[in-house]
Parts: C-alpha cells; sequence; structure tokens
C-alpha cells in the first residue's frame, strides 16, 4: 500500500467497517461512536490517507494555489520573502496560502496537513527552529507533491532548494572584523538542528583558520532566537576569561539584542566590541550604532523559489531532476564593525 494512495475502501477493509461509516468518522459526524470515529482516525493518520479530492484536483481541475509556510512573519526576512514570492506566483496566475509555525515543530505538521485539505498544488516552505524529524516533509516527497524549500532546509531531502551560501557569507563577516583588528571574534549561532547556522559556523572557523586565529568552540554560543535567550547568551559570552573584542551574530533580530546587553555593560561599540550579523534588516541602519549585516538578495530569490516550484507543477515527469540554487550575498558594512 506505500506506493498506492490510500482510500476509504482500505481503512473500512482494515477495520471491518462500512465505507459509509469511515466516510463519515473522517467528516467528524456525530452519529459515529466516539471509540469508532477514534479508530478510523488513527489508521488513517498511520497510512497517510488523503481525500481523493486533492489528487483529483491536482491531476484535472487544478486549484491554482500554493501553500506558503514560514517560521515568524514578524522576522523581516520572512515577511519580505512572502512578498516576492506572492508577486511572482500572482504574475504566474496562482495564490498563495500563508501559514506561520512560531517556530514550532507540531504548528508546522499541522500547517501542511491543514493546507493538504485545503487542496494546495504545491508548496514552499522554511523549515521551523524546532524541527528535527522531517517525516512530515518527506510524505510530500513520497506523495510526489511539488515541494521547495528555503532558508532554512534539512540536506537529507530530496527537493529543490533556494538557499544563499552560508559558508561564504560567514566568512566575509568574520574577515571583515579580522581586518579591523578583532582577534578574539565570537559566535552567537541558532539552534545545532539548523543546517544554516552550521554552514555559517562552518564559514566562521575557516576565516578564523585562515587568519591563523586559533580560537576553540567555548566562543560558538547557540541561542533560539528569543530576545530573552540571546541576552543570556551574550552576557555568558563576555563572561569568558578572555572575552571577544568581536562578535558574528546569526541574525539582525538577536544583534539588537545582544547589542542591548553589552551597552547593559557599559561596553562601547565598536570600540570594546564590534558587531557583525545577517539579514540586513531595514531597521539596522538606524540602530545606534549602525549595524553592519550581510544583506540577501530577498527579491530575487522569492522569484527563484516560485520558479522551482512551477516547474515541477507544470512538469509531465514526476522523476524531474532537483535543483539547489544558491545566491550570493553582499556585506554591507556600517558603524558597529568599524574600528578602525
Amino acid at each position: 500500500m506505500k506506493n498506492t494512495p490510500v482510500t476509504i475502501k482500505d481503512i473500512a477493509r482494515s477495520l471491518n467497517i462500512s465505507i459509509s461509516t469511515v466516510s463519515r468518522a473522517l467528516r467528524g459526524m456525530q452519529e459515529i461512536h466516539p471509540d469508532t470515529r477514534r479508530a478510523v482516525m488513527q489508521l488513517a493518520e498511520e497510512l497517510d490517507y488523503q481525500p481523493n479530492q486533492l489528487a483529483k484536483n491536482l491531476a484535472k481541475s487544478r486549484t491554482k494555489t500554493i501553500g506558503v509556510i514560514v517560521p515568524n512573519l514578524s522576522y523581516h526576512y520572512f515577511s519580505a520573502m512572502l512578498n516576492s514570492i506572492e508577486e511572482a506566483a500572482l504574475q504566474a496566475g496562482y495564490s498563495v496560502l500563508v501559514c506561520q509555525t512560531n517556530e514550532s515543530y507540531l504548528r508546522e505538521t499541522t500547517n501542511i496537513q491543514n493546507l493538504l485539505r485545503s487542496q494546495v498544488e504545491g508548496f514552499i516552505i522554511s523549515l521551523s527552529r524546532d524541527t528535527d524529524n522531517y517525516e512530515h516533509v518527506e510524505r510530500l516527497v513520497r506523495k510526489n507533491i511539488p515541494l521547495v524549500l528555503f532558508d532554512r532546509y534539512a540536506e537529507s531531502i530530496d527537493v529543490s532548494k533556494v538557499i544563499v551560501d552560508n559558508h561564504a557569507a560567514a566568512f566575509k563577516a568574520t574577515e571583515h572584523l579580522i581586518e579591523n583588528g578583532c582577534r578574539r571574534i565570537g559566535f552567537l549561532a541558532g539552534p545545532t538542528q539548523l543546517v544554516l547556522s552550521n554552514q555559517r559556523v562552518a564559514g566562521y572557523r575557516a576565516a578564523l583558520t585562515k587568519h591563523g586565529l586559533s580560537i576553540g568552540d567555548q566562543y560558538v554560543f547557540h541561542c533560539d532566537y528569543t530576545q530573552e535567550n540571546t541576552i543570556i547568551q551574550t552576557l555568558a559570552l563576555m563572561s569568558l576569561p578572555q572575552p571577544p573584542d568581536g562578535i558574528v551574530v546569526i541574525s539582525d533580530r538577536m544583534a539588537y539584542s545582544a547589542m542591548y546587553a553589552l551597552k547593559q555593560k557599559g561596553m562601547r561599540i565598536p570600540e570594546d566590541v564590534a558587531i557583525v550579523s545577517f539579514n540586513n534588516e531595514p531597521v539596522s541602519a538606524l540602530f545606534s550604532p549602525t549595524l553592519s549585516s550581510i544583506s540577501q538578495p530577498i527579491q530575487e530569490m522569492g522569484t527563484e523559489t516560485v520558479r522551482l516550484l512551477l516547474r515541477e507543477l507544470n512538469a509531465t515527469d514526476t522523476a524531474i531532476p532537483k535543483e539547489t540554487k544558491v545566491m550570493e550575498t553582499q556585506l554591507i558594512v556600517r558603524a558597529s564593525s568599524m574600528r578602525r
């Protein structure tokens, strides 16, 4: 049954009940005994049952709708990406249904199921902070539902992706601090399960190695993207016996919190500690001091994400080769890193 779509008939046969009973249970009809409804729903989930109407729409009538799932729309990066994705989708005649996970794995899985019930034709997803089990995404792949991942992804999932060269970007940011006189450089990274974060840490380490700066792992602190945790980790980093004179931060939002913590300790930026981060949010140019940041080509990334999804939606062969589009970044230098 693995390679054949599961039907209501399959569920009915397995539970030795009628097809009409299964149908009413799946629709939540009250006349079905709770134990029966529970058994039907549990087996439907185990067998990965999806309503036949989804397959009919995908194959015939086409809903012309794309499901987009992002970690949090309060992040400028994701709201800007959504604007780009929606514009490119509209130009192609598609509408967009948007869900946010608020960095929750459970909400991510729920969002996927809700969008499937809404009969979207394909998905564009950036994984949540808490996601370290990819079965819910792999299930889409097995069912040949078009999917493109962007920004946050898993290397084990064989789908098209749109990302930036995180290694090169972090190398560039770290080298910039070195060229401005920093010799003990810390890194406020993201959760260890995020590929994006690990790639940036690797780029940071590569820059240190190139310039002969031997700094151990004690200078890399992992944060959960919240303001409170970033402040705690920044203070811990600065409590090292030889605290850093420069810090690379994985995102601007975290950098704002880190700069707040440093100012609370009476430290001057960049004289005592220089800062570089990622995403180049608009407020970075208004912050005090203004924040040096890695800029990503968000408009182009959104357009490319939609292009790759449309490529799969319009393909006649489900075995279409997957493509990873790696975009270049630019370091925008501002006051926070200019020690010289």
